[in-house]
């Protein structure tokens, strides 16, 4: 068994100025309910998909944690030790022993990464406008544009009338692309707060000629407002290097200056990457579609806007290195100041990106999972399972997320969380019957398979290629809203617009808490941003 470690145990080891992880056991919507702040979460359901990429060195120290320390975080600790990690531990008594011996928790998701954008604005003095006040200038025909700081998918899920998708990583890089001149006004937004603050600061640091302001509250604030927001719009930045790339960089070369952002070349990244003492993560900040047309072997994706925006997402180590890689450097340099502020000093630019001299991959990023090799499953055709389920003789268990599942699943199919599976034994047929499980690849569902036979005595089989094989074959699916219920969502931390009643409540209530973030901050008394050393 790991060792257990007490709460001031764990705070020490945060106060050390060493390498640590702290991962949380729980699935995502328990997660959100309360953790510490420098916990990742490792979810048992995603555990071999998330494990690896979040602690990349076995040597690193692991605060294993969960809702009250007992058999999850014993369960989690033991997969890492059967990985080969070495050093680690569980906190005894979990989360609630942690705010019982007087130390912050916090509830959300990306806390670093929320309660940094908060600071941001106090920090740089951030200018902002209402939702009221933008509305006001539209009607009266004032020259500006609306940049949405989101990845596209967000967009155009809901967006600002006449905006425009320039992620936030993008900013400072499409600039001269999307802005038609100095005079005009820029708004930035996304869905809340953080993206509208760090895009519209990312601008102002780096010195665009144009007055520049978050949009106060983002999306939310304009439905709070009583406007109504576009759905499915697409547009976007010209694709390719930007016209104005001479003078992007030019820019991005003085933020680094002035925030002191360090490149190192191709030989140390090497040495680094062979040195079995520190943690590294190697980061491709661009846009996903660039990564998966050409990519250094072992970076990850990691498009800069988000990379800061859900930085426990990317980063689960403390105090580790960080490398940034792009093809031109703006990107990459712009990304890397807004880490060092948070607390992530040792981040580095890659010098010469793309060209520092390694053959590039191709194909998006995929997390390792040697587990499906030692499961034997027996496969079966979208085609296949359409069939089967036309006869009655299979019962589908989709083990994909909540919110996918809403939107779009295989008709008839029964939604779970690969951990908590015994809540659908009821539903499952007895001997002589087939289970077929399957997720949107089909990489959780095969690795459930085990977990599904022990539960139950009918045939288990997995739909090959998961729900993604099943919707190119054009096979019909269904959505409701409805199920599973916002309680049931165990494996998300529900947005306020994900919510099927008291969503405007929700929206008021997520702004108030991204704003007392900085006073929880400050109780804390160990988060300490700027650049540092």
């Amino acid at each position: 068994m790991p060792r257990s470690i007490s709460p001031a145990e764990v705070k020490a080891l945060i106060r050390s100025g060493g390498e640590f992880a702290i991962l949380d056991a729980r699935e995502d919507g328990e997660f959100g309910t309360g953790h510490l702040y420098h916990a990742s979460c490792v979810s048992q359901a995603q555990f071999e998909l998330r494990a690896r990429a979040l602690v990349p060195r076995k040597g690193a120290p692991i605060v294993v944690t969960c809702g009250n320390g007992g058999a999850l975080s014993a369960s989690v600790a033991g997969k890492l030790e059967a990985l080969g990690y070495s050093n680690v531990a569980i906190l005894a008594g979990g989360v609630p022993a942690w705010q019982a011996a007087g130390y912050e928790l916090f509830t959300g998701v990306n806390v670093p990464s929320k309660a940094f954008g908060e600071y941001v604005e106090h920090h740089y003095h951030t200018p902002s406008v209402s939702a009221e006040e933008l509305k006001s200038m539209m009607d009266q025909g004032r020259d500006l544009v609306v940049l949405d700081s989101r990845p596209l998918e967000e967009f155009r899920r809901m967006s600002i009338p006449r905006g425009v998708n320039v992620p936030g990583g993008e900013l400072v890089y499409r600039y001269g692309d999307v802005v038609p001149g100095k005079d005009t006004l820029v708004v930035v937004n996304c869905a809340g707060r953080t993206r509208s603050i760090l895009g519209a600061q990312s601008l102002r640091n780096a010195g665009v000629p144009n007055q520049v302001v978050a949009l106060r509250n983002g999306t939310m604030g304009w439905e709070l407002a009583g406007y109504a927001c576009d759905r499915g719009q697409t547009r976007r930045y010209p694709s390719g290097t930007p016209a104005g790339i001479a003078a992007a960089k030019a820019r991005a070369e003085a933020v680094a200056k002035a925030h002191g952002v360090k490149t190192i070349d191709m030989a140390t990244l090497r040495a680094w990457q062979a040195d079995p003492g520190r943690s590294l993560f190697l980061l491709d900040v661009r846009d996903p579609n660039e990564y998966r047309d050409g990519h250094l072997p072992g970076s990850r994706s990691a498009p800069g806007g988000q990379l800061v925006q859900q930085t426990d997402v990317y980063v689960g180590v403390w105090n580790a290195r960080i490398v940034l890689v792009d093809d031109t450097g703006v990107r990459a340099a712009m990304t890397a100041h807004w880490l060092r502020q948070m607390g992530h000093h040792d981040t580095y630019v890659l010098q010469g990106g793309l060209e520092a001299g390694e053959a590039l991959e191709t194909g998006p990023w995929r997390p390792v999972v040697p587990e499906l090799a030692a499961i034997p499953v027996e496969g079966v055709s979208p085609a296949e399972l359409a069939a089967m389920l036309d006869a009655k003789q299979a019962t589908a268990v989709d083990l994909g997320q909540s919110l996918a599942f809403r939107q779009a699943h295989i008709p008839g199919a029964h939604w779970g969380v690969r951990g908590r599976l015994a809540r659908l034994k009821d539903r499952l047929p007895g001997a002589g019957g087939t289970v077929v499980l399957t997720s949107p690849d089909g990489i959780v569902a095969h690795l459930a398979v085990p977990e599904m036979r022990a539960l139950t005595p009918a045939r288990v089989m997995l739909l090959q290629a998961g729900t993604d094989a099943w919707v190119r074959n054009s096979f019909d699916t269904v959505g409701d809203r409805r199920v599973p219920t916002d309680e049931e969502c165990i494996d998300f931390y529900l947005r306020p617009y994900d919510r099927n009643s008291g969503v405007e409540e929700a929206m008021k209530a997520y702004l108030s808490w991204e704003i007392d973030l900085v006073k929880q901050i400050e109780r804390d008394g160990d988060i300490h941003y700027g650049t540092g050393h």
